[in-house]
């Protein structure tokens, strides 16, 4: 065959493949649609439901703390059954959940309905980006990952609006009526259409790393939720009791995942973090997703709260900045593919960091256009930042890592958003309840705290730079096998 011809051919992908990507990228679009629907609906449904805003927040955390727990067993998960059984798996955990929500009557059945739709989101992005991995050649990750960034990125964005849109005329169980038959309707096709596309691997699974792991992850993740509610007045314990426990549990997980690994049983595969690419783009999306989440729940509050602005106006104005970035993500994909990621990082982290630094300089008086571009602004610069870090780091590690790298991109996105969330919600709150004892107006005191949350944010843009700057090229294959060897 020619070698114009061979080039070609090499550019492709093969047409199963596609559907089987296809099919994976729609389901986690419709699984990560619900994950940030819910939050505009939350003051209907308490309204409805009669529960306290202290209550309405667990359909939050605890789809927070599902996810962070089962994550981690995505990386044996994926060893020991099919591509086709794991899918099949979160579709069904996912439209069971959806519709328990649908029909529920009470706060009870639609907390049991968020965890069931958490357990399904939390195998299908891993899922995800594994079967990227085994099937999309090496010279075609990047831009098959801007194509996941798309949907990462658009389907949060889209949550928002698409739950101001559905309460302007119908009640908040509608969220879930109309996202039953889409979840249904990929259910059917993919069990139709998926095919394995990896040999699985019969190994035992540790109990005790499991226990470990769902402890250990549930105390932090519920440890930083609460420091808001301690900052009111209203955590039923002490934050920091449930993250020091979680604390020295997840050091006693990481001890024995240690240990197990040299016999290639451990739950959680550490030695991806040999890799040093690997270990600085876990960095860069921690501290990638801080941001994302901090910034994400404060802008809406600071537009209707301090602005007067309604929530379908919010969700409006926030989507986007969500569509660019993820509209962008097969234009990144296609640079990363011929340039790498150096070329990428550094500027996005830098767009980032100008964008919250503006954010900084935000008060009562504020245009909400100068809010617009600000967001907008960031969402272009974590465009350029997720799509290649997202495929720096899977390629970053050998192929039997593949599976627990994903799982650890999973975990670190739950605790990165959980930590971002707490440490903005917090600082916000403390600002502004003292502000407020010394005289200041509510709005006056609101605006100080969220600005003074911002400027947490830029400072932490700084790390961004930082990092991004002394990054070195992607390991090669050689260099990936020699960093692994003990």
């Amino acid at each position: 065959m020619p070698a114009a011809e061979s080039a070609i051919v090499s550019d492709k992908l093969d047409p199963r493949h596609k559907v089987i990507l296809g099919v994976l990228m729609v389901s986690t679009f419709v699984v990560f649609l619900n994950e940030t629907a819910l939050g505009v609906a939350l003051p209907q449904i308490m309204e409805q439901l009669q529960i306290q805003p202290s209550t309405g927040q667990w359909l939050n955390t605890a789809y927070m703390l599902t996810m962070a727990v089962i994550i981690p067993t995505t990386g044996f998960l994926l060893q020991r059954f099919s591509t086709r059984n794991m899918y099949m798996a979160a579709m069904l955990f996912f439209t069971s959940g959806t519709l328990v929500a649908a029909l529920s009557q009470s706060f009870l059945q639609l907390l049991c309905g968020r965890i069931l739709q958490a357990s399904g989101t939390a195998i299908m992005l891993p899922l995800l980006m594994t079967t990227v991995m085994q099937l999309v050649p090496e010279h075609l990750r990047g831009r098959i990952n801007g194509n996941i960034s798309l949907v990462l990125s658009a389907a949060p964005a889209l949550g928002p609006a698409f739950s101001g849109i559905v309460l302007n005329f119908l009640d908040w169980r509608w969220l879930f009526w109309i996202m039953l038959p889409i979840g249904v309707t990929t259910l059917i096709i993919g069990s139709i259409r998926i095919t394995n596309s990896q040999e699985t691997r019969k190994i035992p699974i540790d109990t005790i790393s499991v226990v470990l792991s769902a402890f250990a992850f549930s105390g932090l993740i519920y440890g930083l939720s609460s420091f808001a509610d301690s900052a009111r007045g209203t955590a039923v314990v002490s934050p920091w009791l449930p993250l020091g426990a979680g604390a020295i549990l997840f050091a006693l997980f990481l001890i024995r995942q240690t240990r197990l690994q040299k016999t290639d049983s451990a739950l959680l595969d550490l030695r991806t973090f040999r890799s040093r690419s690997f270990t600085e783009a876990m960095i860069l999306m921690a501290i990638g997703m801080l941001i994302l989440f901090g910034s994400g729940i404060l802008i809406p509050i600071y537009m209707q709260n301090v602005l007067g602005v309604e929530p379908l106006v919010t969700g409006l104005m926030m989507l986007p900045g969500g569509l660019i970035m993820g509209l962008l993500g097969p234009t990144v994909g296609r640079i990363y593919d011929k340039h790498g990621p150096r070329k990428l990082l550094l500027p996005g982290a830098i767009t980032v960091s100008v964008a919250f630094w503006s954010m900084v300089t935000f008060t009562t008086s504020t245009t909400v256009w100068m809010v617009f571009i600000s967001y907008t602004v960031l969402s272009i610069g974590l465009a350029f930042l997720f799509t290649p870090l997202f495929a720096l780091s899977l390629s970053s590690v050998p192929p039997k890592l593949y599976s627990y790298a994903s799982a650890t991109i999973g975990t670190l996105q739950q605790l990165a958003g959980a930590a971002g969330t707490a440490l903005f919600i917090t600082v916000m709150t403390l600002i502004s309840v003292n502000l407020a004892q010394t005289g200041s107006s509510e709005i006056e005191a609101l605006s100080a705290g969220i600005t003074t949350a911002f400027l947490i944010g830029a400072i932490s843009s700084l790390g961004l730079i930082a990092v991004a700057a002394i990054l070195k090229r992607p390991a090669t294959a050689e260099e990936i096998a020699a960093e692994l060897q003990p």
